[in-house]
């Protein structure tokens, strides 16, 4: 009883700790970070394809600027694009954004290419350094560059022909153009800077210079380093939150912020590799729990796995028909452990798991493509798991069967009691009724030869008188 009594203080005492662990965390999670005095500007940094992660990072970055009411954001640039979801979700935090967001492409050798062209645009201030370029903003989904052709854009051709060789190669490439053309010419007219050049980035892919962008009005100013950015600013009047805003960043001081720990989780679940593991994971802890009822852990970990995996899919650009070929796979690969076809069903499974993989993501953006070592690895585990199946199938079909009725045939037992050709008799522990056509005595060993309803067939069993006179 006293063992028993420590076991649950000991349980209470757990349960009571983890309780006040979690509250802890929550409270450390509610309360804000300490306010600064008003004279330091926040710097986000937003380097490397623009995904969900960067999109949360950046919307807490703005917050929290909010919050703490500092005169200026600076979004330090370098980014080949992204997600088109995650470009409009930054786009609406800038312009819905009551402090000023000053958008730097920096440090030399950077771009602002694709989304971070739109992204410059909606920005109050677009700054980039020298040696940087910025444009190339057509959308990479219809192709990763200008559905049309240069050659057919001549000057001095009639308006029909021009007409005619401006037409783009497909309805949904004329929808997607133009869809980006008219959302990029109204952060151009919103922030005054240039609308045409701004068209001619997505329709035909242009891109510029530094210093060329600071002669055609696409961006406000030239900066060597953040000092001097900063000293440029100063002055400045502009519109953030429906507000006039004249900047002072005299002697303003430079906070970087970094991504915390759940910007750090998204960035790295939503690596297309990364939750196709996770979801594999999911669904073979998830069988493995289902052929081995009560083992807890597999099926524990697999509905996180899972769960984590499907979440960070949905978070990105998948392919309806690639997730359909998926699921088809894994259901055939889950058919060949529970009804087995000696590998028809996994082969079948496995290729049509890596056709879907393959077009899962919809993007042409490298940086959110599954690549093929990865594939080819969980392919490899696939078709292993797949062997393994079909050689416990093709094992227990040799075996001896250990259950059942049929188990009873050639089974061993002792005679109860016996006349006329019937009687009973002890098998596996049971009082069974039998019958044959020998004569036998109680006590005798029997065979059982065959099973009709609860009524055995049985003959002597000489095995043991056999082996009996071989000794002697």
């Amino acid at each position: 009883m006293r063992g028993a009594g420590s076991a649950t203080l000991l349980m209470k005492a757990s349960i009571a700790l983890l309780w006040s662990g979690m509250l802890l965390a929550l409270i450390g999670l509610a309360v804000p970070t300490p306010a600064q005095t008003g004279r330091s500007a926040l710097v986000l940094e937003l380097e490397g394809a623009i995904g969900p992660a960067s999109s949360d990072y950046l919307a807490q970055g703005l917050s929290r600027a909010a919050e703490d009411n500092v005169p200026l954001v600076i979004i330090r640039m370098d980014t080949p694009g992204g997600l088109d979801t995650s470009m409009r979700q930054i786009i609406r935090e800038i312009l819905r954004s009551p402090v000023p967001v000053v958008t730097y492409v920096s440090p030399s050798g950077a771009r602002a290419a694709s989304a971070g062209t739109y992204i410059l645009y909606a920005s109050h201030v677009a700054a980039m350094t020298p040696g940087t370029n910025v444009g190339a903003a057509t959308p990479v989904q219809i192709g990763g560059g200008s559905p049309f052709s240069p050659s057919e854009e001549k000057e001095g051709e009639q308006k029909d022909e021009a007409a005619k060789a401006e037409q783009p190669k497909s309805s949904s490439e004329a929808k997607a153009i133009n869809d980006a053309v008219a959302y990029i010419r109204s952060l151009a007219e919103l922030r005054g800077r240039n609308a045409d050049w701004a068209e001619a980035a997505v329709r035909t892919a242009e891109s510029l210079s530094a210093n060329a962008a600071l002669e055609q009005r696409v961006i406000d100013l030239v900066a060597r380093d953040m000092d001097d950015l900063l000293a440029q600013l100063h002055g400045r009047t502009l519109i953030a939150g429906g507000a006039e805003h004249t900047l002072d960043t005299r002697n303003l001081a430079v906070i970087h912020v970094e991504p915390n720990w759940r910007t750090q989780l998204l960035g790295a679940i939503t690596n297309p590799n990364i939750a196709l593991i996770l979801m594999m994971i999911g669904i073979y802890g998830l069988l493995f729990e289902f052929m081995n009822p009560g083992a807890l852990y597999p099926g524990t970990i697999g509905a996180i796995c899972l769960l984590v995996g499907l979440y960070a899919l949905a978070a990105l650009p998948v392919n309806y028909a690639g997730i359909a070929l998926i699921l088809l796979g894994v259901a055939l690969m889950a058919g060949e452990a529970f009804a087995p076809s000696f590998g028809i069903l996994g082969i079948g499974g496995i290729i049509a798991f890596v056709l879907g993989a393959t077009i899962l993501i919809d993007t042409d953006m490298p940086e959110f493509r599954i690549s093929w070592p990865v594939l080819a690895a969980v392919a490899l585990v696939s078709l292993g798991v797949t062997a393994a199946i079909t050689r416990l199938a093709m094992t227990s079909h040799r075996r001896k069967v250990v259950s059942g009725r049929e188990e009873l045939i050639g089974s061993q037992g002792t005679v109860l009691d016996w006349e006329d050709g019937r009687g009973h008799v002890f098998v596996h522990s049971e009082r069974w009724r039998a019958v044959g056509v020998d004569p036998l005595q109680a006590g005798e060993p029997i065979r059982v030869l065959s099973i009709d309803g609860l009524t055995l067939q049985v003959k002597p069993d000489r095995s043991g008188e056999m082996a009996q006179t071989t000794e002697g």
